[in-house]
């Protein structure tokens, strides 16, 4: 077990078995009796951070739904038992792999609204880190509905009517739930709309109480029937726009009439006999996770990322991708031709290689750090794939824990704060780079994100999809499962299991999991590992929390006994109390 990447204590029997790079498939299935976070199926599997939405999702594919009519309808259940991390007051990357090989990413990013302007903060950061003025015109709606027009096979209605159902009925609080709350508890107190929804008596709602959002049940019917008209042209949109604005908000109906999904030409690259497909720019992540795998492969047998020594390589081109990533912005608005081709560029990543010291780490300026960095936040993560292998990965997100701290009492939506995404101009400090002049506000432009949805093929055919929610460690978050499965050969629920680190360049610090999850797991990297690092010159600092990953893989090996598809074995991150299902 030596060329694990990380070695936790108190780990039982079983996990040891899972643990092994060459644990058999026979030893998997044995695992979905004890753990409920991994599935093996044949037709499809769907993945999300709740359960319930997962089964939603599969019962959608059982229905002769495609993947995205799953990722749909478990799009919307997430928006309403998961409010604090999505929604249709969010926005989405969605990318899309069909069985015909085509590819399409769906850009549903938030847009800054068109009375938004570069200096409308006045250099007050926290004017856009929550409340009305940090709002950006959703579009996870017009994303969804996008892509059902284009691949859906079962009728709109069919696909919302779950999400409504339990929003009417109501939804019992979940463990993360109810951390979330706790973490946002004066916000939600302060605000009327969600101290209606999320508190009973003055007080919050605790694990297992129900909670009812009828306002969002009747928000969710109205769209059901009319479509998305209804948001961004019709009813559900005016009564929208009239609480943001007597809020003192700047959104217009016209923000909403002006929205328009984005469909965007995937980026790739091929890499260790796979082709790695990620999101495009105004997302970071997919650019990021390339550079990111490219200087580690220049390092040869299984990408040098083997511990200690590996865990420290890691490190150190996460930072130098985190310098990079800040020249990227919306390619509306900013030319990404050069920064782009160098973030995909094998050359330029053997470049940063020589760079990277196998014996110490440096201050940032060392990595080129021309730009502050932004600190996107809370998401949610869906993977599906279906019964003819159309695969979907796509990151929803309302940016902080619900998102401005806003619900919208005449609709039941919770109000994003993606303005704080972007980056805006703010006095120099001797100790601190600029901000990043291409992430700086327009209007209509789409703030820069670490969202990393992530789809792999081995010879042609679907071998994996994967992405994570976890704010700007999205990108370290993806690319270390990604490591651990196809470098390290760890079976699917060990390369999710396996204990992460994380570093984002400013500041100059390696955080490091250390913490129960809402399952009952505990993380923790090592104290070797964590010797050897702080050896080299890293500040360690340990955190509560991680990233959340979703991880469907298809076994091509058992492709001749299926006909033309293999089996697929689905994860759902026990971190944040998720499982998938599957059929």
């Amino acid at each position: 077990m030596s060329n694990l990447p990380f070695l936790w204590p108190a780990i039982t029997c079983l996990l040891f078995t899972l643990l092994s790079p060459t644990s058999s498939l026979n030893s998997l299935n044995e695992t979905t009796k004890t753990r409920h976070e991994v599935i093996v199926a044949r037709h499809g599997v769907v993945a999300t951070d709740d359960g319930r939405c997962s089964k939603i999702g599969m019962d959608v594919l059982r229905a002769g739904g495609h993947a995205v009519d799953a990722s749909v309808a478990a799009s919307l259940c997430l928006g309403v038992v998961s409010p604090a991390s999505s929604g249709i007051g969010g926005g989405s990357f969605m990318l899309v792999r069909l069985a015909s090989g085509k590819a399409q990413a769906l850009d549903m990013r938030e847009t800054a609204p068109m009375q938004a302007s570069q200096n409308m903060y006045a250099g007050n950061a926290t004017l856009k880190a929550s409340g009305i003025l940090s709002v950006a015109v959703p579009g996870a709606l017009a994303g969804l509905h996008k892509a059902w027009k284009q691949h859906g096979k079962l009728p709109w209605e069919r696909l919302v009517r779950p999400a409504e159902d339990l929003a009417r009925r109501g939804f019992k609080v979940s463990p993360y739930l109810r951390m979330q709350m706790e973490r946002t508890k004066s916000g939600i107190l302060a605000d009327k709309g969600l101290r209606d929804v999320f508190t009973l008596n003055g007080n919050l709602l605790e694990i297992g109480d129900i909670c009812h959002n009828k306002k969002l049940a009747e928000t969710l019917r109205v769209i059901s029937k009319l479509g998305v008209k209804a948001f961004y042209n019709g009813s559900v949109g005016f009564n929208l726009i009239k609480d943001i604005q007597k809020a003192g908000g700047i959104l217009t109906i016209r923000d909403l009439q002006r929205y328009e999904v984005k469909i965007r030409e995937p980026i790739s690259t091929n890499i260790m006999d796979l082709k790695v497909i990620g999101m495009p720019p105004p997302s970071s992540g997919g650019a990021s996770m390339i550079l990111m795998l490219n200087i580690l492969a220049r390092y040869g047998v299984s990408f040098g990322v083997s511990p200690p020594l590996g865990i420290h390589r890691q490190i150190e081109a996460l930072k130098h991708v985190f310098a990079v990533r800040m020249n990227l912005g919306d390619p509306d608005f900013v030319d990404l031709s050069k920064v782009l081709s160098d973030m995909l560029s094998p050359k330029f990543a053997a470049k940063l290689k020589n760079a990277i010291n196998d014996n110490m780490t440096f201050d940032a300026n060392h990595y080129g750090d021309k730009w502050n960095q932004i600190h996107d936040h809370g998401t949610s993560h869906v993977s599906i794939v279906d019964r003819t292998r159309n695969a979907v990965s796509m990151t929803d997100t309302v940016n902080s824990y619900f998102g401005s701290v806003i619900l919208s009492p005449s609709t039941g939506i919770v109000l994003n704060n993606e303005m704080d995404d972007f980056s805006i101009p703010l006095n120099s400090s001797k100790n601190l780079p600029p901000p990043a002049h291409a992430n700086f506000i327009r209007p209509g432009k789409r703030p820069l994100s670490s969202m990393s949805p992530t789809i792999v093929l081995q010879d042609g055919k679907l071998k994996a999809v994967l992405g994570a929610s976890g704010g700007a460690n999205i990108i370290a978050g993806t690319t270390e499962v990604f490591l651990n499965h196809f470098a390290l050969k760890m079976d699917p629920l060990s390369s999710v299991m396996a204990p992460r680190v994380y570093h984002q360049l400013i500041p100059n610090t390696v955080f490091y999991e250390n913490w129960t999850a809402v399952s009952g797991d505990h993380f923790e990297v090592p104290a070797d590992i964590r010797a050897s690092l702080k050896k080299k010159g890293h500040v360690l600092k340990s955190i509560v929390g991680g990233t959340i990953c979703q991880f469907i893989v298809q076994e091509l090996e058992t492709i001749e006994e299926n006909g033309s598809v293999g089996r697929l074995v689905g994860v759902s991150d026990p971190r944040k109390g998720g499982f998938p299902a599957g059929f």
